[in-house]
């Protein structure tokens, strides 16, 4: 699989990234169901997903803003099974987030097929730290400002997409493979950075630990 076709599976639901993938290669469904295909990527996945390493300084940065007080959710395109597979052991990281403010792509929150790029998940994030985003066909002046306090972490376009359409201010952490597809690309993303280590709070407004 060449970057170009993995950066249009990065952040999609699991259904419509597959319908994405089945799309480069016709005439691969006749061969393979898609669902006999998620069935066996899914087996495949599994276990590597329980050794998937935390992005570098994702750990300190989680950490820092839950201990300076920092309302904080997750908002991801994985499926809730995916996710726990993913994120169980390491628990250092996502124990910092209240459970009620982890979602998921089958969260119901977010209606089926609006999922990232759409901003649905964003502006659910924000209603369960009790910030008042309104809804996502419509909102006021008052609501669009509450947005545009929000800041998103993101490492994939369609995510980068969702948080921008949210009205919010979006970090994006590509892969430098991703990346190189456009290098000059930022799909309305605030910051384009090589790592988390590289975010500056204090250009944020924000003060965490040792910064």
């Amino acid at each position: 699989m060449t970057w170009e076709i993995k950066a249009g599976l990065m952040g999609k639901v699991q259904h419509a990234a597959a319908a994405y993938l089945y799309s480069h290669f016709p005439g691969l469904e006749d061969a393979l169901p898609v669902d006999a295909y998620l069935a066996e990527r899914n087996a495949m996945q599994d276990d590597l997903f329980r050794k998937v390493p935390p992005m570098a300084g994702a750990v300190e940065l989680v950490n820092a803003l839950y201990d300076a007080g920092v309302p904080i959710a997750l908002a991801t395109g994985s499926n809730r099974r995916n996710f726990d597979l993913k994120t169980g052991h390491l628990p250092e990281i996502f124990s910092r987030f209240h459970p009620t403010c982890i979602l998921t792509a089958d969260s119901p929150e977010v209606r089926p097929g609006r999922g990232k790029p759409e901003p649905d998940i964003f502006l659910a994030a924000a209603h369960k730290l009790g910030r008042d985003v309104g809804a996502v066909e419509s909102c006021t002046d008052a609501q669009r400002a509450e947005r545009a306090k929000g800041l998103v972490f993101e490492d994939a376009r369609p995510g980068v997409l969702a948080g921008v359409a949210a009205g919010m201010n979006v970090i994006w952490v590509p892969d430098p493979e991703l990346l190189a597809l456009d290098p000059g690309a930022t799909y309305g993303a605030s910051q384009v950075l090589g790592s988390l280590d590289e975010w500056n709070a204090h250009e944020w407004g924000l003060k965490l630990g040792k910064q």
